[in-house]
């Protein structure tokens, strides 16, 4: 039996990249590209032509209706849907701020196409994605719900001001403690949850609920 295709759409406002994925993305045959939009407004009209997508790569910096709102509408409106966003940088704040309106994870617009592949079968199957500095057991802790690990209460605390756009010593002053106590709470966190990146842990405290950013 035949599997069932991803039906994906791209969102993003530089026509050529929009074609290019689109059209690299509709030679595999795991893929369906339904449509693709230049912004966020032009996203939703569409959304009244065809049938609703698996999978949505979202750019971030959008004109007329970005990243941001437009994952935050669509996740008050069709919360099934999966959002991988597109960015240009390893920026951890417009990422933190994406997965926080509802994205499941990112990957980088330089990307190889099997890459991005593998990154929408991930997302649409574990409902979650972060390039190849968060490693495999995010994914599994995500749609596994493994057991979080024992964190202190100042760990707990340096994760939830993770998850806001405060600098590493921005939250050492809001702490009260030294720039170095600060890097130990967060190597013992990447220790422990075997994260990667500020991204990762900002993810993995949504994800399991954690933390509440409404």
């Amino acid at each position: 039996m035949e599997k069932e295709k991803i039906n994906i759409a791209i969102v993003d406002d530089h026509t050529l990249f929009r074609n290019g994925v689109a059209a690299l993305m509709a030679e595999f045959p795991e893929l369906n590209v339904l449509f693709d939009a230049e912004n966020g407004e032009q996203f939703q009209q569409a959304l009244n032509k065809y049938p609703l997508p698996d999978v949505i790569l979202m750019d971030i910096n959008m004109p007329v209706m970005d990243g941001y709102d437009t994952t935050k509408w669509l996740k008050q409106k069709h919360p099934r849907v999966k959002v991988l966003a597109l960015s240009m940088f390893e920026d951890d704040k417009a990422v933190i701020r994406m997965i926080k309106c509802g994205a499941g994870g990112y990957v980088l617009k330089e990307s190889r196409p099997r890459e991005l592949l593998e990154a929408i079968k991930a997302i649409h199957e574990k409902g979650s994605y972060i390039n190849e500095m968060v490693s495999g057991k995010l994914l599994r802790s995500v749609s596994d719900k493994e057991e979080i690990p024992d964190l202190t209460k100042k760990e707990l605390e340096f994760l939830k001001l993770c998850c806001s756009e405060l600098t590493y010593k921005e939250i050492a002053d809001q702490m009260f403690v030294s720039p170095r106590t600060v890097d130990n709470y967060r190597e013992a966190l990447f220790l422990k949850l075997n994260l990667k990146s500020r991204s990762g842990l900002v993810l993995y405290a949504i994800q399991n609920g954690i933390f509440n950013f409404e």
